[in-house]
């Protein structure tokens, strides 16, 4: 896939692949509300995921994801749950701030800044564990 994707439409194809992986099946009924948007945003979403070959979609046919569709949904995936540990395990966020967190900057992290920030949490998960985030004083 050549061009970025918004982070709308991010989000709408990390939840198709989270519903198609738990459910084998996933409606846009569904991705409307797990994401709390309209019907009318949901079809308009699926339309445009489906026109750059990362979703197969028709108004009346069920929803599948085509594997480039499954390939960035895993990458998105992959640098939520990579920020979200950053935020939990190293900076000591709750659960929900480190879940917002990661939320909102998966969308627009550069690369080069992802990639140091995954070898700076797996270096310190190894180096530390839990113990060095009790004895810091936020």
């Amino acid at each position: 896939m050549s061009e970025k994707l918004t982070s709308s439409l991010e989000d709408y194809l990390e939840a198709i692949y989270t519903f198609i992986k738990k459910d084998n099946a996933v409606r846009a009924v569904d991705i409307a509300k797990m994401l709390n948007v309209s019907r009318a945003s949901t079809t308009e979403a699926l339309k445009k995921l489906s026109e750059k070959g990362l979703i197969n979609y028709g108004r009346y046919d069920a929803i599948s994801i085509t594997k480039e569709g499954e390939k960035q949904a895993k990458l998105i995936i992959e640098k939520h749950n990579s920020l979200y540990e950053f935020f939990a395990k190293v900076l000591g966020s709750s659960h929900d701030e480190a879940q917002e967190n990661a939320c909102k900057i998966e969308h627009i992290i550069s690369p080069d800044a992802m990639k140091r920030i995954i070898s700076f949490t797996k270096y310190y998960s190894k180096k530390y564990g839990d113990e060095f985030i009790k004895k810091i004083d936020l």
